[in-house]
């Protein structure tokens, strides 16, 4: 399964942020005391460069009085796009056979995955 884009996750993150310290008329320094981070790590949060910990997640919903739903993009009735991009395609998703070929294809040295391409293009020729 694909990772979730990070980077359109963490611009999401920041912009929401942004916009909610705006609305409540707070400075970065004032945010990022109420979180526990120094101001440049939050200036960093903000400009979408980074993703806070989970705890740090928690802490900045608090302090900006901002449920996590909003910041992840799971607010609107629609699949983020950091979510859409990152899901499985419906036949991955509904082959347990494949999922575990897939887990067990990811921890094959080049070589190995060299090997396992010729010998399933020799069995599609069967």
């Amino acid at each position: 399964m694909g990772q979730p884009s990070t980077g359109k996750l963490a611009a999401n993150v920041g912009e929401i942020a942004r916009e909610a310290r705006q609305r409540a008329g707070l400075t970065q320094a004032d945010v990022a005391e109420r979180v526990g981070l120094a101001t440049e790590v939050y200036g960093r949060l903000e400009r979408g460069r980074m993703l806070p910990s989970v705890p740090s997640l928690r802490r900045l919903c608090i302090a900006l009085r901002t449920p996590s739903d909003i910041f992840l993009g799971l607010n609107t009735g629609e699949v983020p796009t950091w979510v859409a991009e990152s899901a499985p395609s419906e036949e991955y998703d509904e082959v347990p056979e494949l999922r575990r070929l897939m887990r067990t294809l990811r921890k094959l040295d080049a070589a190995q995955l060299k090997l396992i391409g010729l010998v399933a293009a020799a069995l599609q020729k069967r």
